[in-house]
């Protein structure tokens, strides 16, 4: 009997092993997806109702959406929100803040009409019609709203895409603060921010359905492997090839803290801690360092080695631009005494500003 029973107990553990590891096994791939709770809201507004309409915002929208889901996104409204009013789009970002509580990361994408006043990001809802300034604040909605909403959820990273860059629409209303383009934007702490194209500057709208910047933006950001920072360069270059060179993307972004790939379903966060008096360089921070001097070091803009100066004076890296920066002083005396140092960003030069901790590399190629 005893024989027996052992023969049974042997039998039926035999029989739970496999059972067990794949149990085991199914926990341990769906851990990552179940520690990071990613929230997107998406928005392509075409069909505007009093200014000239645009052809491929609720397309782009349509395809981002697609994609950020396939990425394990939860989207809010169950996929891209076409054509808002403005009620419709107060309502959408308000939802959008109460879904991101508990999230990992967030997302906000838009496409459609953008214009800057007195430095200051609107975006425009399919019913705006303002006849004087004062209506802006009533008819369209002011990009710092989506932030607020971002900041105050406790996620862990915001990333805001904003595929808006296009002509001022209202240009022949006399709202002589209404510009083209978008201002730049101070990232807050844990954020992204992604235009289609330089602050101020104009992006293509696309002539194949959909824009430069939103078709580059789905397809490398499904590319395994990729880190954050990694996904918009490849995002900027692709756009780059793709307009000759007329449109350049741009990233202001604040210190992110962790790991982040669109395809890899866990942000990987440092634990934190007191940190030291003097702390050591990482291997990220020495990356940044090396790519902007990368970016740097042959500049003939004595502008841009002053920016590469300020933010990274105190490396190595800092005294040879340092040591750079004094020959082309000498130089520039002597080709021209009475005129100082070129200011401006020509071809060949990176810009590095820092506005409030915000680093931003752009290079001009």
């Amino acid at each position: 009997m005893d024989n027996q029973r052992h023969i049974g107990e042997r039998t039926m553990a035999n029989r739970a092993t496999p059972i067990s590891a794949i149990l085991i096994a199914a926990a341990f791939f769906s851990a990552p997806a179940q520690a990071e709770k990613r929230v997107a809201l998406v928005i392509g507004n075409s069909a505007y109702r009093s200014i000239p309409s645009l052809a491929n915002p609720a397309n782009d929208a349509k395809l981002l959406a697609e994609t950020l889901r396939s990425l394990g996104f939860a989207l809010v409204g169950g996929g891209a929100q076409f054509d808002l009013d403005k009620p419709g789009f107060d309502r959408a970002v308000q939802s959008f803040g109460r879904q991101l509580q508990g999230a990992e990361v967030g997302l906000f994408y838009y496409a459609g009409h953008g214009v800057q006043v007195r430095g200051a990001n609107y975006l425009v809802p399919v019913n705006a019609n303002p006849t004087r300034e004062a209506d802006i604040d009533f008819q369209m909605l002011d990009t710092s709203l989506v932030l607020r909403q971002m900041e105050g959820s406790g996620t862990r990273l915001n990333l805001v895409i904003l595929d808006a860059c296009r002509n001022n629409p209202f240009g022949g209303r006399g709202l002589r603060a209404t510009t083209g383009g978008l201002a730049q934007m101070q990232a807050p702490e844990g954020t992204l921010i992604s235009f289609a194209t330089q602050p101020g500057n104009i992006a293509k709208d696309g002539d194949d359905g959909h824009s430069p910047f939103s078709w580059a933006l789905a397809e490398t950001i499904r590319r395994p492997g990729l880190g954050l920072f990694d996904a918009f360069n490849e995002v900027g270059l692709a756009v780059k090839r793709a307009t000759g060179g007329a449109q350049q993307p741009w990233v202001s972004s604040s210190p992110i803290a962790g790991q982040f790939s669109f395809t890899t379903r866990a942000l990987k966060i440092e634990p934190t801690s007191s940190p030291p008096s003097q702390p050591p360089v990482t291997q990220s921070s020495t990356t940044l360092v090396e790519r902007a001097w990368a970016a740097t070091k042959d500049t003939t803009s004595i502008a841009v080695l002053e920016d590469f100066i300020r933010q990274f004076g105190d490396t190595v890296l800092g005294s040879m631009a340092r040591a750079r920066l004094e020959e082309l002083k000498k130089v520039t005396t002597q080709r021209d005494p009475n005129q100082p140092g070129a200011t401006t960003h020509g071809p060949g030069s990176p810009i590095i500003s820092n506005v409030g901790g915000n680093v931003d590399i752009k290079i001009n190629r």
